[in-house]
């Protein structure tokens, strides 16, 4: 049974920086596309990063481009998402997500597979 577990969030200043976690178990994800996504109260699912498991190669949503870097740890089955300079309008809670996708559809959360629970990321003025 897969399972993603996102831990990392919390309260933070703008400007300041976050790393959110996401432990993978259940599989192997040497073939899939792993992603983070975000929802703020009121709004719909948003598209934040992907990284394909295998190659390592990453995508970003221009919002956090410059900003926001995805990795994984292959050898912990972790992905991560290391937040730098954080603004209000990042506040939202953050969702890892799992799936056998076409880079082409990485900004799709409905082709996404596996979802974690969400983690709540909190950035006060």
């Amino acid at each position: 049974q897969v399972q993603l577990v996102e831990s990392g969030g919390g309260l933070v200043q703008a400007g300041g920086s976050l790393r959110l976690s996401c432990a993978a178990s259940g599989r192997t994800f040497s073939g899939y596309v792993m992603g983070w996504f975000r929802q703020a109260p009121g709004k719909e699912r948003e598209y934040v990063a992907a990284i394909t498991w295998r190659g390592g190669s990453e995508y970003y949503a221009d919002s956090v481009k410059g900003r926001f870097t995805i990795s994984r740890d292959n050898a912990k089955n972790t992905l991560y998402l290391q937040m730098n300079t954080l603004k209000p309008e990042d506040t939202a809670v953050y969702y890892c997500g799992a799936g056998v996708i076409s880079t082409q559809y990485v900004a799709y959360g409905r082709k996404y597979n596996y979802w974690g629970q969400g983690t709540q990321v909190t950035v006060s003025t």
